[in-house]
């Protein structure tokens, strides 16, 4: 594919130039201009990690087999235990010149962290009443989550904020309500997160469940600076039609992300119907089992024209000086 020779985008529409907190920071805004700059062009290469007290392999497996390592760092607050690890590794890696991107399986606030929580039944149209006790433990876990990315927002990194992911599955609670509950969900949180907490690092990435991407979830740009849809799909293509029903919604608006992947896309069949700005492979057996990404084809990946990897980003997007 010749890069060189395809057309940067647009965007026409002024809101497609700036993020939707126009209060962002500095940082966030060197970045979401770097992004934009990239989409339709190149693909970052992304990269989950695992929870940080159980020594995370990723990125030395990545680095074993490629000699490089990946744009994008993706990490969680899953684990209460891990939550101040999570923030000192984000903050490691924009310094060192990476890119963070955060996600939160939010256990039901009723009941508790962890993944299984998030999974578990919390009665969400309750919780948007105030006053009301699952309101009430709603905020608290808001509030806590708050004050971590405060942490990284007074430590000047700028992070891909990725919460209430894969919303139209049926899987999480936050899901489990339907569209008009879900937004309600997403309202709340990005008023409380922008304008009361005042977190201008973060941009706000939304991601659908591939099985369901529809419109009747969306929020509205006025909310969102990056939209994206996932799918654990048993081969290396495109996936195309997904980014079809994406762009469908959100059109030129916003750039479009695979938020979560087993198998990496096979670099030379991105293009016009499926230019991911991002891809970000799963954890554990996601990177590592042949079946989903063997050796030979990852070291292949990150060495093509399309996919950029950490050394290629600018120090100005990372925290690197000089």
């Amino acid at each position: 594919m010749a890069l060189a020779a395809t057309p940067k985008k647009s965007w026409a529409d002024p809101l497609a130039r700036r993020l939707s907190n126009p209060e962002a920071s500095s940082e966030a805004r060197t970045l979401y201009s770097f992004l934009l700059s990239l989409y339709g062009r190149r693909t970052l290469t992304g990269q989950q990690e695992g929870v940080a007290h159980a020594t995370p392999l990723e990125l030395d497996y990545i680095a074993k087999v490629t000699g490089r390592q990946p744009a994008i760092l993706g990490l969680d607050y899953i684990d209460p235990r891990d939550n101040q690890a999570v923030n000192d590794r984000a903050t490691a890696w924009h310094r060192s010149g990476g890119i963070v991107t955060l996600c939160w399986h939010w256990g039901a606030p009723d009941i508790g962290a962890g993944y299984e929580n998030s999974k578990k039944h919390f009665d969400l149209l309750a919780a948007l009443k105030p006053g009301t006790p699952q309101n009430i433990t709603l905020h608290l876990d808001l509030r806590q989550i708050g004050e971590l990315l405060a942490v990284l927002r007074d430590r000047r990194v700028p992070v891909l904020w990725r919460p209430l992911h894969e919303f139209s599955g049926d899987w999480f609670w936050w899901g489990k309500h339907g569209p008009d509950a879900f937004k309600a969900l997403w309202a709340l949180m990005y008023d409380e997160f922008t304008h009361h907490r005042r977190l201008g690092n973060l941009i706000w990435v939304l991601g659908w469940a591939g099985q369901n991407v529809d419109p009747a979830w969306y929020p509205g740009r006025e909310r969102v600076d990056v939209a994206g849809a996932d799918i654990y799909a048993e081969d290396h293509g495109n996936l195309g039609p997904m980014f079809g029903k994406v762009k469908a919604i959100v059109g030129d608006s916003v750039p479009i992300c695979l938020h979560e992947n087993g198998p990496i896309p096979d670099p030379a069949l991105l293009g016009p119907e499926a230019d991911w700005l991002w891809f970000m492979t799963w954890h554990t057996r996601w990177l590592t089992d042949p079946t989903q990404n063997d050796a030979a084809r990852l070291n292949a990946y990150y060495g093509s024209r399309r996919y950029l990897t950490k050394d290629e980003l600018p120090k100005s997007v990372g925290g690197r000086q000089g």
